[in-house]
């Protein structure tokens, strides 16, 4: 199936599309303008809502960026800032299958959200981890819809109070997993690595909606939950980073 793929940076948000339906990478980036209006102009008159790293209380009506943002801070127990590049990515696919497609996986910041009816591999950077560029996942049809997000407290310019190098949660949308994410690199932290992986995987089986996780710092990893195929990366690593998604398995890729 010939797919598009289109990069788009709006403002602070770097976002990569894929899909079967070009016309609708279109609709999902002006969709994805107008929540981030919305989103502006809610913090300028709630400027708590930006700065709080704790969950926070919503009016009824507030926008719909806004709720989704809120909810997914309350069940993770962190700031709705945190679910910011998750929600924006739900509510690109949303638009995108409104278009019709049958594939709509977006990126944004690390946070992918998609649905999809081919398979799909994404693979797990990790900063200066020797498992960094190693590790994916190959999801399946039946495993989507996905939300997948990764914190980190070495890579990046997100706040962590931990020392992940990857903390990677999966659940059912980018907003939770973008949340999640944040909730369980917080935990990942220490003098022993080993130890701290192991906290972090703790905290994401008490997250509500979270369906696995996966954690590395350093030389250690730690899975939890129903996570898809893992995917040993043994030859160029790059091509799964720099090409964010890929629908085909190369040779360099082994199903673990």
């Amino acid at each position: 199936m010939p797919l598009t793929q289109h990069r788009e940076i709006i403002k602070e948000s770097d976002i990569f599309f894929k899909t079967d339906k070009a016309k609708a990478i279109r609709a999902a980036i002006l969709i994805i303008k107008y929540h981030r209006n919305q989103l502006e102009q809610y913090i300028a008159g709630h400027p708590k809502f930006l700065k709080t790293l704790q969950p926070i209380r919503i009016e009824k009506d507030a926008p719909e960026i806004i709720s989704i943002m809120a909810e997914a801070g309350e069940i993770a127990g962190v700031g709705p800032m945190a679910a910011v590049a998750g929600a924006l990515a739900d509510l690109g696919v949303k638009e995108m299958v409104k278009f019709g497609a049958k594939v709509a996986l977006i990126e944004n910041g690390g946070e992918i959200a998609g649905i999809s009816n081919i398979s799909i591999n994404v693979g797990i950077f990790a900063g200066n981890s020797p498992l960094s560029g190693k590790i994916g996942f190959r999801f399946e049809t039946e495993d989507f819809p996905i939300g997948l997000g990764t914190s980190s407290g070495t890579v990046g310019h997100a706040f962590s109070f931990g020392e992940a190098d990857a903390a990677t949660v999966l659940t059912n949308n980018a907003a939770l997993g973008d949340a999640g994410a944040t909730a369980v690199a917080n935990e990942v932290k220490g003098p022993d690595f080993e130890k701290s992986v192991q906290k972090g995987l703790e905290a994401a089986e008490t997250l509500d909606g979270v369906r696995g996780a996966l954690i590395i710092r350093g030389k250690f990893a730690g899975i939890v939950g129903k996570l898809p195929q893992l995917l040993k990366i043994t030859g160029k690593s790059w091509k799964v980073l720099t090409q964010r998604y890929s629908n085909v398995l190369p040779s360099d890729f082994t199903i673990l």
